[in-house]
């Protein structure tokens, strides 16, 4: 069974998307480089949020099944577009993490990372450059 996600056209280029299981709303809006006012997050801006928050999700549930303190992760990411054809060119992510992380569990999380479900359905000529701190 799949997640419904519905959206309705507000006007003026704003959708108001609902998540049916938790009836939670989301508003998104064109940007001004493409006729919108940016008063919310344009769809792409949810396709780079998404890559960042799928990431931590992934280090969550490794870090908790493994026993990790991942407390204070938080991330960064900045979307660069292409004019034509319109679409994402490249997602630049810093992830912040724990300096007490060991070699080894660094090393998992990121691989465990890098190949998170939203990753895997990024179209590959999008450019996708992770960097990971260890700086919390």
């Amino acid at each position: 069974m799949g997640v419904v996600i519905e959206g309705r056209y507000l006007g003026r280029k704003k959708i108001r998307l609902v998540h049916e299981p938790s009836g939670a709303e989301l508003l998104t809006d064109a940007p001004r480089d493409n006729y919108g006012e940016a008063s919310s997050f344009s769809p792409t801006d949810l396709v780079a949020g998404a890559l960042g928050a799928c990431m931590m999700t992934i280090i969550g549930i490794l870090a908790e099944r493994e026993g990790l303190d991942v407390s204070g992760m938080h991330m960064r990411v900045e979307k660069h577009m292409q004019p034509e054809p319109r679409r994402i060119a490249r997602l630049e992510l810093v992830l912040h993490l724990p300096a007490a992380l060991s070699a080894e569990d660094r090393r998992r999380l990121e691989s465990a990372a890098r190949s998170c479900p939203v990753s895997r359905c990024l179209h590959p000529d999008i450019a996708v450059e992770h960097r990971f701190l260890y700086d919390v």
